[in-house]
């Protein structure tokens, strides 16, 4: 439906000027919408502070689950990242190219693949969980460990309560 010309007009003319700053006073009502703007800037942050190992936010925690949890199965590994089994393929595979992780047969399971890093894949795990510690300092500077734990126990509610619980990551 097609606004009257004199209603597009009148928007026009109430339209913020250029530079003139965007009101999102409404969309500050929502938990959402800060979560995402938080995300937005955590995300940014690590990626960073991965790049120089030439990880992404999802190959990190690919690999902080496999070192983790030696023998993991990949089903359990897409389970653990929430991501479709099709997808996790690319990851492994990324991480098996680079000499990272090895993808053995289960013995007991032959249509299953047991996950395990390599020493090469351990030494970027220490390196890595190094480089987060430090992002993690630096992006919740201020915050006190009272602050940290309320909202760690405020996301994990928010996961519960959509069925998510039991999900890491």
């Amino acid at each position: 439906m097609k606004r009257p010309a004199a209603a597009r007009r009148d928007a026009a003319t109430s339209a913020p000027e250029a530079g003139q700053q965007v009101s999102d006073d409404t969309l500050r009502e929502f938990i959402g919408y800060h979560i995402k703007r938080a995300f937005n800037v955590v995300q940014a942050d690590l990626n960073q502070a991965l790049k120089p190992l030439g990880l992404r936010m999802v190959t990190y925690s690919a690999l902080v689950l496999i070192v983790d949890n030696p023998g993991l199965r990949q089903s359990q590994l897409a389970e653990a990242l929430d991501v479709e089994r099709a997808n996790l393929v690319v990851i492994i595979d990324e991480l098996e190219g680079r000499d990272l992780i090895t993808r053995d047969r289960v013995p007991t399971d032959r249509r299953a693949y047991a996950l395990n890093p390599t020493l090469a894949g351990r030494r970027l795990y220490d390196r890595a969980l190094e480089a987060v510690r430090g992002h993690e300092r630096r992006i919740l500077n201020g915050m006190t460990e009272e602050t940290k734990l309320a909202v760690i126990g405020a996301m994990s509610l928010i996961r519960q309560s959509s069925g998510g619980g039991s999900k890491g990551g």
